[in-house]
């Protein structure tokens, strides 16, 4: 249905501004060719003849472009001479108009908008793999769209600014992306994304006003019940009416950067472990942050400082709050109610801080109050929020212990609810095991794949993703772990890759062991490098490949080969 409205609404685009223009050609023609015909004509012997309907409308078109072959069939009388004169000017002028009017055409604002959402939804039609609807193409869209580009997934963008769709044509990202300049809480542009296509697998929903995020949330379930929804909010309002539209991952940047604080605080090496499978470029696996557990200092009680305050409360810290605005805040030691400076800070009791929280949505005053900090006291711990992506320069070379950008920090975690939805429950399940197991799983990652980042990906048992393992497992054979990942180069050796978990019938496996069985249909979740997705997948997908670890032996390959290897057989002894 959308797409014969786009096309109608080109079509009637085009209809209206060249009809007083197709309308003027025909009635021009329709005299001309008439006159042509009912002027007489004499021939060599002086016979009156007259112009037949063919060579009218031939000779009229050749005269109206201004072309001219000459008078035919024969030459004319003076009458049809005088009338040629009058078709050439009326034919010059009607194409004038014409062609004026379609050049106005091309130019008019409502055409090129129905014909570019004409164009996007044909685009998005075209999509044969999985994709997701990203609205909102600001920091954290743009971060998010090249890191599915680097999974080699596919977005289709919708955003209100211009020059942001402009950018986006001008990415290097590996798949296609198609992007609409448009507003995303009309229900025919999500129609026209694609979201009630059966290959769209998510609408991630990404403004920075909660209250259009809101609005692009319930369109996009009333359009698709079963759509899987993302979507950005720090309101409090705005996240509870979310919660009833059901299957809505509601995304917190802030709430976010509390927890991971929290962790950091009671679990640095599950911290270390947790942003290093996010590829947290600020930080080595195997080596945790250590936060101080001293007096520390909050500046800004804004929607950052709100969720710090009551994470550090949480682990037994109260801290002094610097704030204009800020009230009675129960817990706190101290609220002082000026702005964060020199003398502030001084009162606050920077001297015996352990640390500061530079929290304000502004970057030139988070930037002001980490250099008073270093100034007063270098050796102060300091966590400092990051608003805009574009003064990502600025906040490296201050060297803070910890930086929340809000876009950063929601792209990793919608792109880990995209790409490895698992990984939040290894997470959960390495806490509730302990640091102990957690530096375990370390030291193993470690010994696999040296300093380099880790990598996560997962595979389902199937046939778009394992060809040759499900069907091996469907013919009734059994295959564990450990021989899946062994290195065909190398049988007494693994592949660079620990399974993490295996999603199996609704339930999760964590950490299982090499001798699990692997079954048809099961979703494992891998960590490794990204030669070892490379080379695991061509064991599931290559038949040779998996009958050499299976077997051990290399198999021949082709008919002439395999009847060569049938033929020297040695044939057993019959009795």
């Amino acid at each position: 249905m959308a797409t014969t409205s786009e096309l109608d609404r080109v079509s009637m685009v085009v209809l209206r501004y060249m009809r007083g223009p197709v309308f003027v050609l025909i009635a021009v023609y329709a005299i001309g060719i008439t006159g042509m015909a009912l002027i007489p004509g004499r021939d060599v012997d002086g016979n009156v003849i007259y112009m037949n309907l063919f060579h009218s409308f031939y000779f009229f078109t050749s005269t109206a472009t201004t072309t001219g072959f000459g008078e035919i069939p024969i030459e004319f009388s003076d009458e049809q001479r005088l009338w040629t004169i009058l078709c050439v000017y009326m034919g010059v002028i009607a194409w004038l108009y014409a062609i004026g009017s379609i050049l106005r055409l091309v130019q008019n604002p409502h055409f090129l908008l129905a014909l570019r959402e004409h164009r996007f939804a044909g685009r998005v039609r075209r999509i044969q793999h999985p994709f997701f609807i990203i609205c909102g193409f600001g920091d954290t869209g743009s971060l998010l769209a090249r890191g599915l580009s680097d999974h080699w997934l596919r977005g289709v963008i919708i955003d209100t600014d211009p020059e942001r769709i402009k950018a986006l044509a001008l990415r290097d990202y590996r798949v296609d992306m198609p992007g609409l300049c448009a507003d995303p809480t009309v229900p025919k542009h999500l129609l026209d994304a694609g979201v009630v296509m059966p290959n769209c697998k998510g609408v991630v929903i990404l403004t920075v006003d909660d209250e259009i995020n809101d609005r692009i949330a319930v369109m996009a379930r009333l359009l698709n019940p079963d759509i899987h929804i993302l979507c950005r909010s720090t309101s409090k309002r705005h996240i509870e009416h979310l919660r009833s539209l059901g299957r809505v991952t509601i995304i917190n940047p802030f709430e976010i950067f509390a927890q991971l604080l929290s962790m950091a605080i009671t679990a640095p090496r599950l911290h270390n472990l947790n942003s290093s499978l996010v590829h947290n470029p600020h930080v080595r696996l195997g080596k945790p942050v250590d936060i101080p557990t001293g007096d520390w200092i909050i500046c800004g009680y804004g929607r950052m400082g709100k969720w710090l305050y009551r994470h550090f409360v949480m682990n037994g810290i109260k801290p002094v709050i610097i704030d204009p605005e800020a009230s009675e805040i129960e817990g706190a030691a101290r609220i002082i109610n000026r702005h964060a400076d020199r003398e502030s800070l001084i009162e606050a009791g920077l001297s015996h801080a352990a640390g500061v929280v530079a929290g304000t949505d502004n970057d030139h005053v988070n930037l002001s109050i980490l250099m008073c900090v270093k100034s007063l006291k270098p050796d102060a711990f300091t966590i400092v929020r990051q608003n805009q992506h574009e003064h990502q320069i600025a906040f490296d070379a201050t060297n803070a212990n910890l930086i929340l950008q809000s876009s950063l920090t929601t792209a990793r975690r919608v792109l880990k609810h995209l790409i490895s939805p698992q990984v939040e429950k290894f997470i959960d399940y390495l806490r509730e095991q302990g640091e102990d197991i957690c530096e375990q799983f370390v030291l193993r990652l470690q010994d696999m794949i040296g300093d380099k980042p880790p990598h996560l990906w997962h595979n389902v048992i199937n046939d778009d993703e394992a060809a040759a393992l499900n069907a091996y497992l469907h013919n009734g054979n059994s295959l564990t772990l450990e021989q899946l990942t062994r290195d065909p180069h190398n049988l007494e050796t693994t592949i660079a890759c620990i399974p993490l978990t295996i999603r199996r019938n609704g339930q999760c496996l964590m950490l299982p062991s090499a001798g699990e069985p692997i079954m048809a249909g099961d979703d494992i979740l891998f960590c490794g490098s990204q030669q070892g997705e490379v080379m695991l997948s061509a064991s599931m997908n290559n038949v040779y490949t998996l009958d050499y670890l299976i077997s051990g032996r290399d198999k021949a390959r082709g008919y002439l080969f395999r009847w060569l290897e049938k033929r020297h057989q040695p044939v057993s002894s019959q009795t």
